[in-house]
């Protein structure tokens, strides 16, 4: 696990917001959403790596950017030491097919007007992954590796439970053996009962098939319990990487600490009404000087607002990009 299979490199992505009748009236250009800051971070073979921030924070992305269903603007995304940007012809199918992603919401995903075999059918086909004569046999093979009834072949996803729907979408991704899969938010829109099953469902596949994961959540339980190593994303920048029980134990940056406490405890005593960090999350597409969290922190000082922090080693494993080597953090109650 100590391979980086996947990496980014200073990767930057900027939207452009449609312009207003008064832009287009006065002449200003666009504004300009900055999504992702200059993001660096590897994904070893064999590992699960989460990725958390609160919403906007720039994780989904960021997984897009991995998958170049979205191109960089600034820096690269590496696999196996090649940049992705620069693959075309078969070396990009073979990437494709190599790397796959689970979408957040499977029903938009999946196409109404086929059935679950005619989905699975035309991926398989599309990569050429196995002979027309053994369609039907690796369907079959699919259903039962993400437990689903043979009959669902011939169903439609509108007739399917969001969980299954999410099995579906799951199948299709397992359906060209990948390497590594994305999963960005894939159990938010499920019940919390169903959510398990399709987490331990993933958790075992990884296992049995040798799987990488990117698993990109808001919900810091589930991270935690399905994740190696933690990259705690903050308004289009990773500010902090651990391996997850020192994160969640140790963690060393200000906007962590704010993100644990505030997370929901199964303990009724214990729970809080907290928010993540205090003071509104600034406009991405007019970002602070120096470090972008200054504006929320309770540790800042001078150099916080002009200097912005790399990410620097805090121990075996772990970096964080703040001034303080040691802000006063302790682990969450």
């Amino acid at each position: 696990m100590t391979t980086p299979l996947l990496t980014a490199e200073a990767v930057s992505k900027d939207f452009l917001f449609a312009r207003t009748i008064a832009e287009r009236f006065t002449g200003r250009p666009a504004r300009t959403v900055h999504a992702l800051n200059g993001v660096s971070l590897e994904v070893r073979r064999g590992e699960t790596l989460g990725i958390v921030g609160e919403s906007g924070c720039g994780k989904s992305t960021l997984a897009r950017c991995l998958v170049r269903l979205h191109e960089c603007d600034a820096g690269r995304v590496t696999f196996e030491g090649a940049d992705i940007a620069m693959l075309s012809g078969a070396d990009r199918r073979a990437f494709n097919r190599r790397v796959q992603m689970i979408f957040q919401d499977p029903y938009s995903s999946l196409n109404p007007r086929m059935t679950v075999r005619q989905i699975l059918a035309e991926a398989l086909s599309v990569h050429g992954m196995v002979p027309r004569d053994r369609v039907d046999d690796r369907i079959a093979e699919l259903l039962t590796l993400v437990r689903l009834p043979q009959d669902a072949a011939t169903k439609y996803p509108h007739e399917f439970s969001g969980g299954q729907r999410q099995r579906i979408g799951i199948a299709r991704a397992l359906s060209v053996e990948p390497e590594v899969l994305v999963a960005d938010e894939l159990v938010s829109a499920l019940d919390v009962s169903v959510q398990a099953q399709v987490v331990n469902l993933l958790l075992e596949l990884q296992e049995r098939l040798e799987l990488t994961l990117v698993f990109v959540a808001h919900d810091l339980r589930l991270v935690r319990h399905i994740s190696h190593r933690v990259a705690v994303m903050y308004l289009g920048q990773v500010v902090e990487v651990a391996p997850t029980e020192e994160l969640f134990e140790r963690p060393r940056h200000p906007y962590t600490q704010a993100l644990l406490k505030a997370a929901p405890s199964l303990d009724p005593s214990t729970r809080t009404r907290k928010v993540a960090a205090k003071g509104e999350l600034p406009s991405p597409s007019n970002l602070p000087s120096g470090c972008l969290f200054h504006t929320r922190c309770p540790h800042v000082f001078d150099r916080c607002r002009s200097d912005a922090p790399g990410l620097t080693s805090r121990g075996p494993g772990h970096v964080a990009a703040c001034h303080l080597a040691n802000p006063g953090i302790e682990g969450p109650a």
